[in-house]
């Protein structure tokens, strides 16, 4: 799934806080996993062609840099204040999708230059998922529909490469604060590997008709799971 449309992190945070994990060492163990699962989505998307990494890597440096000061902010400051914006935000994402069924159907015009993009986008989302996290790769995919003109399926393969960068910039921190659980992780990332495999597979097969279903699901999913957690425990 997270390969596809994200969100997989709506599955693996809850599994590792439910085993007693704290907060901070949940967080770090699920980047250990992302960073497995995007970086064998990414590495996939290439070789099929779907994504040249050549073009990725502005965005790809930005990315990290934004990450990895989300992520010394974060482990300093409570980030309980995102919990009750950002579901409505993925709310609207969805029904925005959902509403113009020829949103990512097809490459259109660029509204924006791809180098204020890759910067812009590259420390702002990068910086979000590294102090957060949740719904990275939905909103990595949205921008490039909207800000470059990619159709679904090109932008949840570039989506990829560059959450992959922010997966990576925020694990180092994470790692280097001890803040983690090597086992859980290491065992996790061999099933993201496999199933990002997979699910890149299925993409580049498939194409955009297949991802539109499964990333409104996921958003929807991922925001009814983070307002049931804000609003309602």
């Amino acid at each position: 799934m997270d390969s596809i449309a994200g969100g997989g992190g709506l599955i693996t945070v809850p599994v590792l806080l439910s085993l007693g994990v704290n907060a901070q060492q949940a967080l770090g163990t699920n980047k250990i996993q992302s960073t497995c699962g995007s970086g064998s989505a990414a590495w996939h998307y290439a070789r099929a062609g779907a994504v040249p990494l050549r073009d990725c890597g502005r965005a790809f440096v930005f990315s990290l840099i934004g990450a990895a000061l989300g992520t010394i902010v974060v482990l300093r400051v409570d980030p309980s204040f995102l919990r009750r914006a950002i579901p409505i935000l993925l709310i609207a994402v969805a029904l925005y999708v959902l509403l113009r069924p020829q949103l990512g159907a097809q490459d259109i015009h660029p509204r924006m230059g791809r180098r204020s993009f890759d910067v812009i986008f590259g420390l702002g989302i990068g910086f979000y998922d590294g102090f957060f996290g949740p719904g990275t790769g939905t909103f990595w995919t949205m921008a490039y529909m909207l800000c470059l003109g990619f159709n679904l399926a090109r932008a949840t393969g570039y989506a990829k490469v560059v959450n992959f960068a922010s997966n990576a910039g925020s694990l180092v921190f994470f790692l280097w604060r001890g803040k983690f659980v090597l086992e859980y992780g290491l065992v996790m990332g061999v099933g993201q590997l496999l199933g990002a495999r997979i699910g890149a597979g299925m993409v580049v097969a498939r194409g955009t008709k297949f991802v539109r279903p499964v990333f409104l699901t996921a958003v929807f999913a991922l925001a009814i799971k983070l307002l049931y957690d804000a609003y309602f425990r």
